[in-house]
């Protein structure tokens, strides 16, 4: 049995990942042994880091962290991740978990929940935040939906790079793919959520909270 569970942090923004690093320091069965600030970075340290739980940002610059999850699944089917982020539309969440990820506990979490999650997805097990719970139980007892829930895992990686303000180009460098490939993808968006243009995107992403206003 390891001594500590080991975590890698993965989050671009340095004051979150030294508070997160601070806090998870702190607790005696648990140490961060790595931490990136892009999926890139993470793909780099994974193997070096040996990390027993990813805490992946759900919205990461860059490659997004359902794209990073989706990626670093693929490469290593034995990855633990656990999505991180302030975001807490069920959407999101459902996307993460799609992509492979065990678990989501939210930025705002109280420290103790972060614990046990971190604990939970290191023994194999699932994990979501209680707040996030709640919210898709009613939003299945409500029989609402997010609009987003329609699009494929790979149009959504599309979907919120192009809401944040990239153009097509930017998006098939960023995943990986032709701008061809990209045009595909945001034609189908288009289709899908029956919207014109970007902004329009960017306007039900800001409204369902996956990106900031």
């Amino acid at each position: 049995m390891k001594e500590h569970i080991r975590v890698m942090l993965v989050d671009d923004h340095m004051v979150v990942r030294i508070g997160f690093r601070m806090l998870l320091d702190a607790t005696p069965d648990i140490r961060v042994v790595a931490e990136a600030d892009s999926a890139e970075s993470a793909y780099q340290q994974l193997e070096a880091g040996s990390p027993d739980v990813i805490l992946m940002d759900i919205g990461l610059g860059g490659a997004t962290g359902v794209e990073a999850t989706r990626r670093i699944i693929a490469r290593d089917p034995a990855a633990r991740v656990l999505g991180l982020s302030s975001h807490e539309d069920p959407s999101h969440v459902r996307f993460m978990l799609k992509a492979g990820a065990l678990g989501y506990v939210s930025k705002r979490s109280a420290p103790e929940e972060l614990m046990q999650a971190v604990r939970t997805v290191a023994a194999g097990g699932r994990f979501l935040d209680a707040h996030v719970s709640q919210k898709m139980a009613m939003q299945a007892f409500d029989g609402g939906q997010n609009p987003v829930e329609v699009l494929s895992e790979r149009e959504f990686a599309v979907f919120i790079e192009l809401a944040r303000g990239m153009s097509v180009n930017q998006v098939a460098e960023l995943l990986n793919i032709s701008p061809r490939t990209a045009g595909t993808h945001l034609y189908n968006i288009k289709q899908k959520l029956a919207v014109a243009n970007q902004t329009e995107l960017a306007l039900i992403a800001m409204r369902h909270g996956m990106i900031a206003p």
